[in-house]
C-alpha cells in the first residue's frame, strides 16, 4: 500500500487484464473472450468496493497505531528505560582495571594453631649488642652528638631506632649503618637536640 492506503499494483494488473480481454473481444468468433470480459468487469467492481472500504478504515487504523505508539513511548519515558535514560560517564583516572576492594575480616580461629606464641627473635637486647668506646667513637659523642653501637647484622635502621628508644628512652634523629670487614654491623645513632650524647653516655656507663 502507498501513503494513501491504495493498492496500485493490483488495480494495474486487473486493468491490464481488462484491456487485453477487450482487445480480444473485438476479434470475431472469440466466445471465451466475451465470457472473460464479463468476469473481468465483475472483479474490477469488487476491487473498487474493497478500495473504498480500505480508504474509509485505513486512516483510522493508522491513527490508532500512532496513538498506541505514543502511549508506549510516554510510558517508557515515565518509567525510565535504559535506552532513554542518560547514563553519566564514569571518569577513569587509570588505564588498568582492578577488582573492587571487598571487606576483609580478621581471622577468628576455633583453636590456636600454635601452642605458644612465637618468641620475637630481634628484640632490643638482641639488636643492640654493646656500645663502642674507641677514640673515634668518643669523638663522635663529643662533636656530633652521636652514639656508636655494634648491632645485630639482621637489624635495619628502623629497628635500631626503635631499640634505642625502648632501651634508653632517647629519641634518635638519624641512624647510619655500615658492615665492618670482620662481618659485624656498626650503627651511628645521632640524637635529637633535646638529648645530650655525653649525658646519655654517662648514664649508660660508656664514660
Amino acid at each position: 500500500y502507498g501513503a494513501t492506503g491504495r493498492c496500485p499494483g493490483v488495480l494495474w494488473s486487473f486493468r491490464h487484464l481488462d484491456k487485453t480481454l477487450s482487445s480480444t473481444r473485438t476479434k470475431p468468433g472469440n466466445a471465451a473472450a466475451a465470457a472473460g470480459a464479463s468476469l473481468s468487469d465483475y472483479l474490477l467492481i469488487l476491487i473498487e468496493e474493497l478500495q473504498l472500504v480500505l480508504d474509509q478504515w485505513l486512516p483510522q487504523l493508522k491513527k490508532g497505531d500512532q496513538k498506541t505508539q505514543a502511549l508506549k513511548v510516554a510510558k517508557a519515558v515515565k518509567s525510565g528505560t535504559s535506552s532513554l535514560k542518560k547514563k553519566a560517564k564514569k571518569i577513569r583516572t587509570s588505564v588498568t582495571f582492578h577488582r573492587p576492594k571487598t571487606l576483609k575480616k580478621d581471622r577468628k580461629p576455633k583453636y590456636p594453631r600454635l601452642s605458644a606464641p612465637r618468641r620475637e627473635k630481634l628484640d632490643q637486647f638482641q639488636i643492640l649488642k654493646y656500645p663502642l668506646t674507641t677514640e673515634s667513637a668518643m669523638k663522635k659523642i663529643e662533636d656530633n652528638n652521636t652514639l656508636v653501637f655494634i648491632v645485630d647484622i639482621r637489624a635495619d635502621k628502623k629497628k635500631i631506632k626503635a631499640a634505642v628508644k625502648k632501651m634508653y628512652d632517647i629519641q634518635a634523629k638519624k641512624v647510619n649503618t655500615l658492615v665492618r670487614p670482620d662481618g659485624t654491623k656498626k650503627a651511628y645513632v645521632r640524637l635529637t637536640p633535646d638529648y645530650d650524647a655525653l649525658d646519655v653516655a654517662n648514664k649508660i656507663g660508656i664514660i
